[in-house]
């Protein structure tokens, strides 16, 4: 059996969709700032969430955050790390002005036994 919606209830999910797609996960520097001071006086964290366009979690992580460590700025991800020092630029430099045949696997594994750690063919 089919039901049919009436015009302004589809044109409200339509809009309510759109709003659910554009939220973010996570704030800029300057919002997280603004959120924090209105946390301080005295917002509620759903009004705040509402205002700023993202989920009431995110506001109460963030909260949860400053009041630990005093501090807004975002955590390091985890994972490896997808950037090498300038030293590590300079011998990548090195070898392939010297051998410039070499695959981007092939560097990876020699820098990886120059350096002493793991560097990745997408590192490099």
């Amino acid at each position: 059996m089919l039901q049919f919606a009436s015009s302004d209830s589809s044109e409200e999910s339509e809009i309510a969709k759109a709003e659910s797609m554009s939220r973010r996960n996570h704030l800029r520097d300057k919002m997280r700032w603004r959120a924090v001071g209105m946390l301080q006086a005295g917002a509620r964290q759903s009004a705040i969430a509402r205002e700023l366009n993202v989920h009431r979690s995110v506001i109460h992580r963030l909260w949860n955050h400053f009041q630990r460590d005093q501090n807004t700025s975002r955590r390091r991800g985890s994972g490896r790390r997808k950037i090498t020092t300038t030293a590590d630029d300079r011998y990548l430099l090195q070898c392939t002005r010297c051998r410039r045949t070499l695959t981007a696997k092939q560097l990876a594994s020699q820098l990886s036994a120059a350096a002493g750690r793991p560097i990745y063919r997408q590192t490099v």
